[in-house]
């Protein structure tokens, strides 16, 4: 009888998360958002949260929660009710973030359900005009004939442009200094004025300098060229294949919220990101938009996790 009694009860569990989500949403959606507003990332949140409640019909309210290298907006998700009202703008700090601190208050993969990739800002690797290196290939070489006379900045320990730079040194064996700062903007000037040699760093940032002629591109750090700076090769056609670092974005939800408003919400990120109003304003900000399957989504993340795990495992990085 008791187990009768617990069939029953789960039975009717399933009957009112199927309803709740055939009613889904009822209400506004809270879309936690781990960095300061401005800059490029805001205008991706926004132009979501935007569309998506047009979309369904109910307010989207965007919450910025910077701090902790994105890790504060996540922690704050993942403790949130798995009901769908809330989801969370994740980006690398969820497969950089285990490898560089001793502990985290949530878990990147157990504490999430991944909804969809939304997209992606390629970076290209920079150099003071004053490095005579006019190319990737010679940039290496000249690092391996001088080990340790080249320095690199970034935005801190753990960053994207962090990584992307150790990557290379991972790939050719080279030595080269790291230099941090205390953002990604900070290292950029740093490289203007020429206090550093190297840069890895974001489209919006890097291209209105490359076409000022105030820093030199030697290479796009995707899989194709980027057209406003055409003549620019990718590291892949320079002879480096895999040298790929593009800082991502994607949302997902708390662990435990129902499949079907997964499946709800990935539909509706799909259209967010097909429709040609939103795409062209996702693109005007650097971004290359992007959908996914959550389990396409998923896979990413948990790929991107061994990789930048293996390069801050022999880069020896822990967070400052």
């Amino acid at each position: 009888m008791r187990y009768a009694s617990r069939i029953f009860t789960l039975a009717a569990l399933c009957l009112v998360a199927s309803a709740n989500a055939q009613n889904y949403p009822a209400r506004s959606i809270r879309f936690i958002v781990p960095f300061p507003p401005g800059g490029p990332t805001d205008v991706l949140a926004r132009v979501l949260g935007q569309r998506l409640a047009e979309q369904v019909g109910q307010p989207v309210v965007l919450d910025n929660r910077p701090g902790a290298g994105g890790n504060l907006g996540l922690e704050l998700a993942a403790r949130a009710a798995p009901d769908g009202y809330t989801i969370v703008l994740g980006a690398p700090p969820l497969a950089i973030s285990p490898h560089l601190y001793a502990k985290l208050n949530y878990d990147p993969v157990r504490d999430f359900e991944p909804i969809s990739l939304v997209g992606s800002m390629p970076n290209v690797l920079l150099v003071h005009p004053s490095v005579p290196a006019k190319s990737l290939k010679e940039l290496v070489q000249l690092a391996r004939a001088n080990p340790g006379r080249l320095n690199f900045g970034s935005g801190g320990a753990g960053t994207s442009n962090h990584l992307g730079s150790e990557l290379l040194k991972s790939m050719t064996k080279i030595d080269m200094v790291h230099v941090p700062y205390k953002g990604a903007s900070q290292a950029m000037l740093g490289l203007i004025g020429g206090q550093i040699d190297v840069v890895v760093i974001g489209t919006p940032t890097a291209i209105p300098q490359i076409q000022a002629g105030k820093v030199r591109a030697l290479a796009v750090l995707s899989a194709r060229r980027l057209p406003a700076i055409a003549n620019v090769p990718t590291a892949n056609e320079a002879g480096f294949r895999g040298y790929e670092v593009s800082t991502w974005y994607g949302v997902l939800a708390p662990a435990g919220t129902p499949k079907d408003i997964i499946a709800r919400l990935n539909a509706e990120h799909g259209k967010v990101m097909t429709a040609p109003a939103s795409r062209e304003r996702i693109i005007g900000a650097g971004f290359d938009p992007m959908t996914s399957t959550p389990q396409q989504f998923a896979d990413f993340i948990k790929s991107e996790n061994v990789r930048w795990g293996k390069v801050i495992r022999e880069a020896g990085i822990r967070a400052e």
